[in-house]
């Protein structure tokens, strides 16, 4: 460990990518643990959940939209053409309150850092079912927000019963002709302004103490896509089928931290706690994106929190220097 960085950023995705960006202009020389491809946690994939989204046309810049893979692909590039170093490698330990900051990393080698950026992410809450990860971006998503507009005039399905599912069903009414709400209870658990704008809305129907057990697909000349779901009643056990062009799970998020293992503040959802331009409790430690905002949790706004956790940073190192 004899070189300490300046800057480690810890994740990828809009807000890592972007930390780098402006970390590297700052002659900052930051290094970025980008994360690794894993089976067992398909959603921790270097570049973050973009590269699980086909079509993303609400970015500026992109009038004709651009694919999740392709747009973090342009973001990694512009970080290394100003000289940021990027390992896929994800950082499994840390000791931030040492001086430097310590992080070891999954090849088991130890790391040193004056200042530390988390960029880690969330990752979305699935059912868990065999016929849902297949069909991810063939019609299912987590995310009304990114993939709405692709289901005009289509009948879709929303799976949840908080705040984030009333949400996304209320949404969904902008292009969907019909929005399914499914349940597992028969009284939705979000709060009742959420809960009474969603019920009250004509294109939305709530189906009640019900479970997707089967997402059903049909072969179309673009490969298999959604055609509907199999569900199961949980009072009665009965079985149902209902036709749907699209799913959209919102049953929450959880934010990667697990490798933190408590050393930094997370709020009741166990998103990291920070206050002006990303800081933590711990001096020369920020985070940005996803890990710590469960509000927007979009790629602009990660990218944003990326930027002023870097320039932050910066100016932190410029006063101790």
């Amino acid at each position: 460990m004899s070189t300490v960085h300046e800057v480690i950023i810890i994740g990828s995705g809009p807000a890592g990518y972007t930390a780098a960006i402006y970390a590297a202009r700052a002659n900052l020389s930051p290094i970025v643990f980008e994360g690794e491809p894993s089976m067992e946690s398909p959603d921790l994939l270097p570049g973050g959940q973009l590269m699980l989204t086909t079509e993303v046309e609400n970015y500026p810049g992109f009038p004709d939209g651009v694919t999740g893979p392709d747009l973090m692909a342009s973001f990694r590039a512009q970080a290394e053409r100003f000289g940021t170093r990027i390992e896929m490698m994800n950082v499994v330990e840390v000791d931030l309150e040492a001086t430097p900051k310590r992080l070891k990393t999954s090849d088991g080698n130890w790391h040193e850092a004056h200042a530390v950026i988390i960029c880690t992410g969330a990752s979305a809450r699935w059912l868990g079912l065999e016929s849902e990860t297949a069909m991810r971006n063939r019609g299912v998503s987590a995310c009304a927000t990114c993939d709405g507009a692709f289901f005009k005039d289509k009948v879709v399905a929303v799976v949840g019963g908080g705040d984030t599912a009333c949400e996304e069903a209320t949404f969904l009414t902008r292009f969907a002709s019909k929005v399914y709400l499914i349940h597992r209870r028969d009284q939705l658990r979000a709060s009742k302004i959420m809960a009474e704008r969603a019920l009250g809305h004509e294109k939305i129907e709530p189906i009640w103490n019900s479970v997707v057990s089967e997402v059903v697909a049909n072969e179309t000349q673009f490969g298999p896509r959604v055609a509907g779901l199999k569900l199961e009643d949980t009072v009665t056990g009965e079985a149902s089928e209902v036709e749907v062009g699209g799913m959209f799970v919102a049953i929450g998020h959880v934010p990667n931290t697990a490798f933190l293992n408590g050393a930094l503040e997370t709020d009741e959802l166990g998103y990291l706690v920070v206050g002006p331009g990303g800081s933590t409790k711990i001096e020369g430690v920020w985070a940005a994106g996803d890990v710590a905002d469960h509000v927007y949790r979009q790629a602009i706004t990660a990218a944003g929190m990326g930027c002023q956790s870097a320039i932050a940073a910066e100016r932190w190192l410029e006063s101790r220097s």
